[in-house]
């Protein structure tokens, strides 16, 4: 039971960081680099989120390192792919179409993200 609350606080750890590190570039690509498209900022963004993410659980949260890093890194590419997609879209809609604020927008993605990325990476990509 320890080392899964272990897990955990270091999988939140490292979420909060890839998320910062996502949420500052997102401002940064609309803020200082005037994007146009929140939906577009976003998938720009998320991408550096992704690369931090990937390093902190192969490392940090799931000390699984036993998997060569092109095979694990694949498959939480595809993973974190469509999770992408889906944050992206969730702040399209919500930003674009609907003129909401993209920081509520990102806050809502985001809560999907946690969820799926956490189980994802359990029981697909960092499995033991």
């Amino acid at each position: 039971m320890r080392k899964h609350a272990g897990e955990v606080g270091r999988y939140i750890v490292n979420g909060l960081v890839a998320t910062a590190v996502h949420y500052s570039v997102l401002m940064a690509n609309l803020e200082l680099l005037d994007f146009q498209s929140a939906g577009v900022a976003n998938f720009v963004a998320a991408l550096f989120g992704i690369m931090v993410s990937y390093f902190g659980s192969r490392y940090f949260v799931f000390k699984n390192t036993v998997e060569s890093i092109i095979s694990q890194a694949s498959k939480f590419g595809i993973l974190y792919g469509l999770i992408a997609i889906l944050h992206g879209f969730v702040l399209f809609v919500w930003a674009d179409w609907y003129a909401f604020s993209y920081s509520t927008g990102f806050l809502i993605a985001t809560v999907l993200q946690v969820s799926l990325s956490y189980l994802g990476n359990k029981f697909l990509v960092f499995k033991k």
